[in-house]
């Protein structure tokens, strides 16, 4: 049985692209080379063993920590069902980290079976090993440190498309990565840190080309 580096699961509502609103149930899956700079979970990056502790003390984290716990897929589904507010199956988020470090086959084909809705965050930089039932949310991250490029086969999987704006160089990059792909896919522009310079310019790309503006609002409301 697969086993998998999990940092956290908790349960919050999904506050970014189409499934805004949605109450969840995140695993967040340790380990990430990408390496955005503006990154607001970065204690997620290293993998070190140093950091691993028992499945039962990650499940009680309360704070952002780079510790983690190697759990089986049936664990995950089991820490998830206790995480959940609701009896019946729901909405689960798959994100790191960098989940597509991981064949997520095994996971996700467990939790379509428990009657679970699975959704995926990825970078984009990585293959992607997952059931094609699963919603696949890309947020392609161009030119970061890691040096790593956006995958054309990840992207033609992506379900949305949620673009990372700081400045116009980044409605350009999306604009060249839509090109190279030559569809027409639901775009979702985030403004990094939510700046106002960054939201008004994500505000109005969205209304030149068509799409959307995604705003963190759960921090709004204050979950995470």
């Amino acid at each position: 049985m697969t086993t998998l580096p999990v940092n956290e699961i908790f349960a919050t509502m999904q506050g970014e692209g189409a499934y805004t609103g949605t109450p969840s149930v995140f695993v967040r899956l340790q380990g990430c080379p990408v390496g955005c700079p503006w990154c607001d979970t970065k204690h997620t990056w290293p993998v070190d063993a140093g950091d691993q502790i028992p499945a039962a003390e990650m499940l009680e984290k309360i704070a952002d920590a780079p510790t983690w716990a190697e759990m089986s897929s049936a664990d995950i589904v089991a820490a998830i069902r206790a995480a959940s507010a609701s009896p019946e199956p729901g909405h689960v988020v798959i994100t790191g980290g960098e989940p597509a470090l991981y064949d997520l086959v095994e996971l996700s084909t467990f939790l379509l079976d428990a009657g679970y809705e699975v959704q995926l965050e990825t970078s984009g930089t990585h293959p992607l090993r997952i059931i094609d039932e699963a919603f696949v949310t890309v947020a392609p991250k161009v030119g970061m440190p890691g040096g790593f490029s956006v995958r054309l086969e990840t992207l033609e999987r992506a379900d949305e498309i949620k673009m990372p704006v700081g400045k116009q160089e980044d409605i350009d990059r999306l604009l060249h990565l839509l090109e190279l792909l030559g569809a027409d896919p639901l775009v979702f522009l985030a403004p990094i840190s939510q700046s106002r310079k960054a939201t008004e310019l994500c505000m109005a790309a969205a209304a030149r080309h068509g799409w959307r503006v995604s705003l963190q609002t759960h921090k709004f409301i204050g979950v995470r």
